[in-house]
């Protein structure tokens, strides 16, 4: 039935009236509270927790927190991770069609007459008390094997960028969905009251710099309240856009400014009741404390010159910011940031791959190292979880013409490897195992959906009761599937 107001004239100026209300007045509302005028230059404490919408976690927790090293486009599990001597003995052959056993390719291989293997042109070595192989590309991760979990048997239905890491950060492949730190948000609020609960930053490797565009849905809220999308932070004097007030504004001009705009939004959220009124408020809340705390976290003369060198943090920003990503990391887990995401470009390798791998590696290597080692070092690695992976593997058949000296390679979900390590992961382990091809699983599958569901657990969460209800169904990350990968926690 079509709703006909009595008063269509009334009907129009209460529209117009909330969407004033709701669009200009509530963009500032937050900013209300006299107490967020911190003195300048004071280190903020976390202040209060925000409270999720779980009373509490479903059991205990190992982790409180997820700094996740976003991967994007695809690292080579063949020239990392997965160790297979066996392979130079098919260097150049045919991939047998017992192996592909009719698995589609992307529309980048599919015209190929022919699919020579290429092993790994790579060196690999033992490192650590466990054991575990590691490429000669990446000797600190190597250093710090016994802390981290590698599983090599990873797999996922999606076979291009898009709906590969859409469906790793949100449970599907399809645009819309929360991601990973919405639902941690949501579900468990933040530690801190002084920065957002979700934060990421992205940098640019030095593989390939035409490399997959990372869109902001990666980390949205989905269908969830808009406070839970994570917050883009960026390099250079503004990390964050617009938190900074204009020239001309004093802080006197701001408080008259604000105790006006309150009168307007106490009358619109009483007059319009729209939730997501409330949602601006606790955004805009949080912009004017990050006045104070933003500054003081992205200043790192308080770092010691060793720790820097740890990092690999410099001025020439050769890494496009990884290693300044990843210190950061450290010091917003200090003080609270309940989900960290760093996103690094570069690894679509689809050709020159041996060139390109070489820059990415160094860009990664030393910064991700020292991020385990320091937050060991500082107590923190047994509460927070460390993910390394990007969204699929790569094909052990070359891309393009295989030489002997260089060889591409095309998307590959049917088995990869991440890592990870802290918050109740079990350290210096491999987990699952690959076949002499490094095509197909063989032991301990790990789907996409199961790596949620484990990742949700260190957090002392249920991933089936972790719900929220839209559009008459209750949706969660792991849709209706998942299983905790017991094998991998402590």
């Amino acid at each position: 039935m079509q709703y006909i107001p009595s008063n269509p004239l009334l009907a129009r100026r209460q529209f117009l009236g909330g969407a004033a209300a709701g669009l200009g007045a509530t963009a500032l509302a937050g900013l209300l509270n006299p107490q967020l005028f911190g003195a300048p230059g004071k280190i903020p404490d976390k202040g209060k927790p925000r409270l999720g919408a779980l009373a509490a976690t479903h059991f205990a927790p190992k982790a409180k927190r997820i700094i996740y090293l976003v991967m994007s486009g695809g690292p080579s599990h063949i020239d990392l991770f997965d160790y297979k001597p066996q392979l130079k003995q098919h260097q150049g052959e045919e991939l047998p069609a017992s192996i592909r056993m009719g698995q589609r390719i992307t529309g980048m291989t599919s015209g190929q007459k022919s699919f020579p293997c290429a092993s790994s042109l790579f060196k690999f070595e033992q490192h650590g008390k466990s054991g575990t192989w590691m490429s000669e590309l990446l000797p600190h991760i190597g250093g710090v094997v016994d802390d981290i979990a590698v599983v090599k048997s990873l797999h996922t239905e999606a076979i291009n960028h898009d709906p590969a890491i859409t469906f790793v950060q949100t449970g599907s492949q399809q645009p819309g969905r929360p991601s990973l730190g919405a639902w941690l948000s949501y579900g468990l609020g933040a530690e801190t009251e002084n920065l957002p609960s979700f934060v990421v930053m992205i940098s640019q490797g030095s593989g390939n710099k035409t490399d997959q565009p990372i869109f902001s849905r990666l980390w949205g809220p989905g269908f969830l309240p808009s406070e839970h999308q994570g917050v883009r932070f960026r390099s250079g004097d503004d990390p964050v856009l617009y938190l900074s007030n204009p020239p001309g504004v004093d802080a006197t001009a701001r408080r008259e400014m604000l105790d006006g705009v309150g009168q307007l939004n106490q009358l619109a959220s009483n007059a319009i009741q729209d939730p997501e009124i409330q949602t601006r408020i606790a955004q805009y809340e949080m912009a004017y404390r990050m006045q104070s705390s933003v500054p003081e976290l992205t200043d790192l003369s308080s770092e010691s010159k060793e720790t820097l060198e740890m990092y690999g943090v410099d001025d020439k920003n050769e890494d496009g910011g990884f290693a300044r990503n990843c210190l950061l990391a450290r010091r917003m887990a200090e003080r609270g940031v309940r989900f960290i995401q760093l996103m690094h470009r570069g690894w679509d390798q689809h050709s020159s791959l041996p060139g390109q791998i070489k820059g990415q590696c160094k860009d990664v290597d030393r910064p991700s190292a020292a991020l385990v080692k320091d937050l060991k070092d500082r107590g923190l690695l047994d509460d927070t979880l460390v993910i390394w992976g990007g969204e699929f593997g790569r094909t052990v058949y070359s891309q393009g013409t295989l030489t002997a000296t260089n060889y591409g390679r095309d998307h590959h979900g049917r088995c990869y490897s991440m890592w990870l390590a802290g918050g109740g992961i079990k350290g210096g382990i491999s987990y699952g195992e690959t076949d002499d091809y490094c095509y197909n699983i063989v032991k301990d599958g790990v789907h996409v959906h199961d790596l949620n569901a484990t990742v949700l657990h260190c957090l002392g969460l249920d991933h089936t009761r972790l719900t929220y209800r839209f559009q008459g169904r209750d949706f969660r990350l792991t849709d209706v599937e998942g299983t905790v990968v017991k094998g991998l926690l402590s």
